[in-house]
């Protein structure tokens, strides 16, 4: 296929599809890795969830603050 054959299938090609996870809600998860900016990274049905002040292998409950398209931001509610 020629360079000129090509689409572009940008995002909103994309079907929105609905997010696993909710702004408010509460989720007890594991953090499983760490991102490249040192914040811990845990998923929910495969969403990547960021969460500041955790390292892998911590147990806590989460708080979401902000759902994007790719991503979701948290907080730590409570640590277990």
């Amino acid at each position: 296929m020629g360079y000129r054959q090509r689409r572009f299938s940008g995002p909103s090609n994309r079907p929105m599809l609905p997010k696993p996870v909710e702004v408010g809600k509460e989720y007890t998860v594991d953090i499983k890795e760490v991102s490249r900016r040192g914040d811990g990274v845990t998923r929910i049905e495969g969403f990547v969830i960021f969460v500041p002040s955790t390292k892998p292998g911590d147990h806590v409950t989460i708080k979401v603050t902000s759902v994007g398209n790719r991503f979701a931001l948290a907080e730590v509610a409570k640590a277990a």
